[in-house]
């Protein structure tokens, strides 16, 4: 083998770019020496020389080439034969092969670019011509060879992403509240997005009369989005808001406007709605900062009960200090279930890239059997809506039977 390398002579390849490496597979010592001396005026070509053809894909695993100069005319295999093998072998498959034979007939040179060849030269070609062709090949190869890496680092990352989300989405579920059984009685449905939102809820008795209950929605998607939804959680969850009435939903609202201002958190903020449960008097009084509408079916039976969309404009939270909240109350008659969502739930864009409306879907969850599973069957019939393609964006809601 004849090997000439400028790690050999002492240069320093740029170590910001992959060196060129040139393979000349040919059963001719004195072709390999004549093609190393073309190339060693050329301090960016690592050359190696390989004079057995039966060896040489494992020299190319070796040396790792970005282009091969392969002979066709040798004793122990045919040059056309090698382009086969290079193909073949997943090593080499996608290397250049520059052809370098003494064969000039047009039916040959064809017959080699139809087996794989990038291009043929006739030896010996000028030096500059060589050097110029190798070049042209092997960072074609190199630029291959990068875009193959930066692809495969980007799914790796992806997949771990992916964990990580899936990972986070199965924590965010482990934190919401155990499905109530008594005198109030809770369902509800949580469907992380794939790309993880930021939807949570909770409820808890705040004393033996006072029933509080929220929904919350970070903008955006990610870790973040989970991250600041726990946070939000946990705060309510210990009612840890100095000066805050959590019988007071304008309160609540007020109190996590100021402890979340979107500017101490990288600009992310979220919608909220919160209402308390008057047993004794059968009232509910409730709060929004920017969520959307909760939803009352409501009448003196199951029977006779109607959807009652219950509105109350308010800012998110995040968005300005020192905010106020309205709140107002309702009165709940015999039957009263109450259901509170996050924008996931209504805002499906069905296969033919229309959207539910928000009255669409308000019919949806009155059509439900009044008795039990109106959750179930409003998520059955938003996923006929939105028909093979998952979710958007997180899917929550809540059903609290007062």
């Amino acid at each position: 083998m004849i090997i000439s390398s400028p790690a050999l002579s002492g240069a320093v390849p740029a170590p910001s770019r992959r060196p060129l490496r040139v393979l000349l597979v040919d059963d001719q010592a004195i072709v390999g020496e004549a093609v190393r001396r073309m190339l060693a005026a050329e301090p960016d070509l690592e050359f190696l020389y390989c004079g057995d053809p039966t060896k040489a894909i494992q020299v190319a695993a070796e040396f790792q080439p970005t282009v091969i100069l392969q002979d066709l005319v040798m004793p122990q295999v045919d040059g056309l034969t090698m382009l086969r093998d290079y193909l073949a072998n997943p090593g080499t498959r996608d290397i250049p092969i520059i052809v370098l034979s003494t064969k000039e007939e047009p039916k040959v040179k064809a017959e080699a670019f139809t087996l794989g060849a990038s291009d043929y030269l006739v030896k010996l070609p000028d030096p500059i011509e060589l050097a110029a062709r190798v070049r042209l090949h092997s960072r074609g190869y190199i630029a291959q060879v990068e875009r193959n890496e930066a692809y495969a680092a980007l799914k790796r990352s992806q997949e771990r992403l992916a964990e990580e989300l899936a990972e986070a989405a199965k924590y965010l579920t482990s934190l919401l509240p155990e499905r109530l059984h008594g005198p109030i009685e809770t369902d509800w449905e949580f469907i992380p997005s794939a790309e993880l939102g930021g939807d949570t809820f909770g409820y808890s008795w705040l004393d033996d009369n006072h029933f509080g209950m929220y929904l919350l929605d970070v903008c955006g998607h990610g870790l973040k989005a989970a991250l600041l939804s726990i946070s939000a959680m946990n705060v309510l969850r210990n009612q840890t808001l100095p000066g805050t009435e959590f019988r007071s939903p304008a309160s609540v609202l007020a109190g996590m406007n100021e402890a979340f201002q979107m500017d101490r958190y990288d600009n992310m903020y979220f919608t909220m709605w919160y209402g308390v449960f008057d047993r004794q008097n059968r009232r509910l009084c409730f709060a929004s900062g920017g969520h959307p509408p909760a939803i009352l079916l409501a009448g003196e039976s199951a029977e006779t009960a109607q959807p009652i969309e219950l509105t109350s404009p308010g800012m998110i939270i995040g968005g300005f200090p020192g905010t106020t909240y309205g709140e107002r109350v309702v009165a709940l008659p015999p039957f009263s279930r109450l259901y509170f969502f996050s924008d996931g739930v209504y805002e499906i864009t069905r296969p033919d890239d229309s959207m539910l409306t928000f009255r669409e879907f308000m019919a949806i969850l009155a059509s439900g059997p009044r008795d039990g599973g109106v959750i179930a069957h409003t998520i059955n019939a938003i996923r006929a809506v939105r028909g093979p393609h998952s979710f958007e964006d997180d899917l929550s809601i809540v059903e609290v039977a007062l």
